[in-house]
């Protein structure tokens, strides 16, 4: 694809996402791989790269965009992780006493154990929408609880199932720890995105690794 008009979907894209303030956000294209620069919010410093990823034509991504707040936005660390710890009280899916919230310069890290990957992708989504927040570190550990050749059948059996992928282009290894290593090509950001959730759906799983390619 055109260079040029890849850099004309992504900023239509970015436009059409309402919760990006697309001038502030500069995006430049180089072999398909695009930069980001500019000063938004972590929340939509986020959304913005979602927002790209969504592009058809797009391979990569640099992140250098900064996360700014004004000065009515600054929160102290202290305030910060006294409204993270209400956020997770608050969501019914994560064992919010299983978790810790330290937190310094604006920098949250979550630390802790849970039993399922949702419940550590609920309790990241939930801290990414607090106001001073500059970035999160999700530490959060999965203890796995199932045999690797169960957790690789009901993978497998997920990418048959899910019409936006081709599963016979990729391979599905599980680890006796519960680590999943997913190789192969996909042709879309979004199919990438289907096979690794489909791989941190099932239960068990404490890591995976992606090495996915994304080709014609």
């Amino acid at each position: 694809m055109n260079e040029l008009r890849l850099r004309d979907d992504i900023l239509d894209e970015l436009a059409y996402e309402p919760m990006v303030d697309a001038a502030h956000i500069g995006v430049a294209v180089d072999q398909n791989v695009v930069t980001l620069t500019g000063h938004v919010s972590y929340a939509q410093k986020l959304a913005a790269i979602s927002a790209v990823r969504r592009v058809k034509g797009v391979h990569g991504i640099a992140d250098e965009i900064d996360v700014r707040y004004s000065a009515d936005e600054t929160t102290s660390d202290d305030e910060i992780a006294k409204r993270a710890i209400n956020m997770l009280v608050w969501d019914s899916v994560v064992p919010s006493d299983s978790i810790q919230v330290p937190v310094h310069d604006g920098l949250v890290t979550l630390t802790g154990k849970v039993n399922w990957q949702y419940q550590k992708s609920s309790a990241e989504r939930e801290i990414r929408k607090l106001s001073g927040v500059r970035a999160v570190v999700n530490n959060i550990e999965i203890e796995p609880h199932a045999k690797a050749e169960n957790v690789r059948s009901k993978i497998e059996a997920a990418l048959k199932r899910h019409a936006e992928v081709e599963a016979k282009d990729i391979r599905v290894t599980v680890r006796d720890d519960g680590e999943v290593l997913l190789e192969g090509k996909v042709h879309s950001w979004d199919e990438k995105a289907a096979v690794v959730n489909a791989a941190w759906s099932a239960p068990g799983v404490k890591n995976v690794k992606d090495r996915l390619t994304i080709g014609p």
